[in-house]
């Protein structure tokens, strides 16, 4: 399957269990793991390529993993050398937390991943791990993948980030475990928080105040993780977009979780006018629970705040931009510009290509509400860009190209889709 045309939708009412797992709790179950002393048990564990990927990381650095096809578990008697490259496919965030993950470890490891992922910018996590004592190596000066690790002991630091970003803070939290002392980690707003969550829920000595983590070496490895991975917001969050967008439509997205710092679009999208309600049904790791959206007339709405807590879902969120009642209008997101495409550019192109007024500068971009029109969009290899225009059909019909791109973070987005509306697979 290389492309897909979708046909306009009716007004549908559905609830659904079966969005993917959270892909970046996923990840962490996989490598946090590592840290643990004993067997960590995962239930419902994201099974797409990039995931997949990452548990096959640990494997090749002598975790055993043992998979029943409900619950993973994984032990590990400590990270060992790898003859193997050590490949992370699509995921930035599996390259930048295992560059954290690794810098200490003892032995040489090599990290690459797809040509998408090989072109995406690694400094911002390869040079503060290096100004305290790690040893990585990579394409331009360790901009580029295949990155080289030799693991090294690595300094206490007190580092103030100029970005938010949960894969670098992740990645520096990650080094601080096994710094020579106690560390600190700043940023300029708050990121997505889970791997400070999670890492205290196994008994890490982390303490967050503000918008500083502060991080004690640990002195014992870590308690194992028995969780079970909630279902993905940024996934949910098409769904949200579906039934915001059509009249008379309403959807019930269960099991999500509700970290604050990760249902910023649905905030959003509920500021545009959509009707929504929150459910808590438990809370250990991660608040849980449900998301009932509504559909409702969509307004205009600036986003320029909390940027990084949705991030992944601005594409989405740009097409319900482009069905609502005046212009929306996007600042300080230039970190779209480095994702698995320029983000920016593929948002501006595609809606322009569906008759939508556009207007982009060099942080975001700004949508007059309109009439979405049939197009045909190249998703660049980008699964949020194939998934987001995918949804826009379901106002006028459409046809996206390169979308086996989805199968790195939800392997049944199609089978959902279908629910709502015809899909034809070219």
């Amino acid at each position: 399957m290389s492309s897909v045309k979708v046909v306009k939708t009716l007004a549908f009412s559905l609830r659904i269990s079966e969005i993917a797992p959270d892909k970046s709790i996923s990840h962490r179950c996989a490598m946090f793991a590592m840290l643990a002393d004993g067997t960590s048990e995962i239930e419902n564990f994201l099974r797409a390529e990039d995931t997949l990927n990452s548990l096959n990381i640990v494997k090749n650095l002598g975790a055993t993993v043992e998979d029943d096809g409900v619950t993973i578990r994984i032990s590990s008697d400590g990270i060992k050398e790898s003859s193997e490259i050590l490949d992370c496919g699509n995921s930035g965030t599996g390259i930048r937390l295992f560059c954290g993950l690794l810098s200490s470890a003892e032995g040489h490891f090599v990290l690459t991943g797809d040509e998408y992922l090989r072109r995406r910018p690694m400094k911002r996590v390869t040079a503060p791990l290096r100004d305290i004592g790690a040893k990585l190596d990579g394409r331009k000066d360790g901009d580029l993948a295949p990155l080289s690790i030799r693991g090294a002991s690595l300094k206490a630091f007190n580092y103030e980030s100029k970005i938010a970003s949960a894969q670098v803070k992740s990645a520096m939290i990650l080094a601080a475990l096994r710094a020579d002392g106690e560390c600190s980690y700043s940023e300029p707003e708050l990121s997505r928080d889970h791997t400070e969550r999670m890492l205290k829920g196994m008994g890490a000595e982390i303490e967050v105040d503000g918008l500083t983590t502060r991080i004690k070496p640990m002195k014992k490895l870590l308690s194992p993780l028995k969780i079970r991975v909630p279902a993905d917001p940024s996934s949910a969050f098409f769904f949200a977009v579906a039934a915001a967008i059509t009249p008379n439509s309403d959807v019930v997205l269960e099991g999500v979780t509700l970290n604050p710092t990760r249902i910023e679009a649905f905030k959003a999208l509920e500021r545009m006018g959509a009707l929504m309600s929150y459910e808590i049904t438990e809370n250990k790791y991660e608040p849980i629970g449900n998301i009932h959206v509504k559909h409702a007339p969509l307004k205009a709405i600036t986003v320029e705040h909390n940027i990084s807590w949705l991030i992944d879902e601005l594409p989405a969120l740009s097409i319900a931009f482009a069905c609502a009642d005046g212009i929306s209008i996007v600042k300080n997101a230039e970190e779209l510009r480095v994702k698995e495409s320029d983000r920016i550019s593929t948002v501006v192109n595609g809606l322009r290509a569906c008759r939508i007024e556009v207007d982009e500068v060099h942080d975001g971009y700004s949508v007059k509400g309109g009439e979405l029109r049939e197009a045909v969009i190249d998703s660049h290899g980008d699964h949020r860009i194939a998934m987001s225009f995918i949804i826009a059909g379901l106002k006028c019909g459409m046809s996206v190209n390169d979308v086996d791109c989805i199968n790195t973070s939800f392997p049944n987005f199609f089978e959902l889709l279908q629910k709502i509306t015809k899909v034809e697979f070219k």
